[in-house]
C-alpha cells in the first residue's frame, strides 16, 4: 500500500512514517500543502493522510483542489479542530474521513485500512437509480427530482444513494457513520444531522411530497407519505 502524508510537523511525519512503513506500507510525504498537492498529482497513492493547518495551502483547500483537478484517492484529514462546522468543511470539500489530534496510531491504522479498500472498489458501473421522482446517475453524479436538476456535494450524494440503496428501511445515524463516511459513530457530534437538513433543503423543501423523514429515536427513512 502507497500512502502520502502531508503535514508540516516533522516530527509528527516522522513518527507515522515509521509506524506505517512497520506495516509494510511504503510512504511519501510532504511538510507543506502545495508540494502535497504536487505529489498527490502526481504520483499514485491508496491513501492520503493530510493536516488541515499548513504553510502555502490549508487541508481544505489541498482536498479541494485535487477533487477539482480530477485525483479521487481517498484522503484523510487529521486535525487538532473537532468542531462539526470543520468536519463538514472537509467533508464538503471532498474529504473521506477525518481523525482528529491526539489519537492512536491503531486508529488511524484502521481508517488507512478501510479508506484504502474502498478505493479499490473502482468506478462503479454504469447505473441508474431511482426512487419516486427522484433520479441518480451514478456515472455522470448527477441527481433529478421531477426531471429538476439537483446540485449535490459529494457527501450529499452519498448520503442520498445510500438511503436509495436501503429505501423503506430505517438507518440508524451509526450506520450513515460507517457505510458512507468510514467512521466510528460519535454521539457528540451531529454532522449528520446537518447533511440530513441540507438534504432536506435540496430535495424535499422545494417540492410537495417528502421524501426523507426521522423515525425518532432510530434514524432515517427514504419514503413516501
Amino acid at each position: 500500500m502507497k500512502v502520502l502524508i502531508i503535514e508540516d510537523e516533522v516530527k509528527t511525519v516522522q513518527s507515522l512514517k515509521k509506524g506505517l512503513e512497520e506495516h509494510q506500507m511504503v510512504v511519501a510525504y510532504a511538510h507543506d500543502g502545495l508540494s502535497g498537492k504536487r505529489l498527490a498529482e502526481a504520483g499514485s497513492f491508496d491513501v492520503i493522510i493530510s493536516d488541515v493547518v499548513m504553510p502555502k495551502m490549508t487541508g481544505f483547500e489541498l482536498v479541494k483542489n485535487l477533487r477539482e483537478s480530477g485525483v479521487e484517492t481517498p484522503i484523510l484529514l487529521l486535525t487538532a479542530m473537532g468542531a462539526t462546522d470543520d468536519k463538514v468543511t472537509g467533508f464538503e470539500a471532498g474529504a473521506d474521513d477525518y481523525l482528529v489530534k491526539p489519537f492512536e496510531f491503531k486508529e488511524l491504522l484502521v481508517r488507512i485500512r478501510a479508506l484504502a479498500r474502498r478505493g479499490k472498489e473502482g468506478v462503479l458501473p454504469k447505473s441508474i437509480l431511482s426512487f419516486a421522482d427522484l433520479e441518480m446517475n451514478l456515472d455522470a453524479k448527477t441527481c433529478h427530482r421531477s426531471g429538476k436538476k439537483i446540485d449535490l456535494t459529494p457527501k450529499e450524494f452519498a448520503l442520498i444513494e445510500y438511503l436509495i440503496r436501503n429505501q423503506g428501511r430505517v438507518v440508524s445515524k451509526a450506520e450513515i457513520a460507517d457505510k458512507v463516511w468510514d467512521i466510528n459513530f460519535d454521539t457528540g457530534t451531529n454532522v449528520i444531522e446537518v447533511y440530513v437538513s441540507y438534504l432536506r433543503n435540496k430535495l424535499d423543501r422545494p417540492f410537495d411530497k417528502k421524501l426523507i423523514h426521522t423515525m425518532f429515536g432510530l434514524g432515517y427513512v427514504l419514503k413516501v407519505e
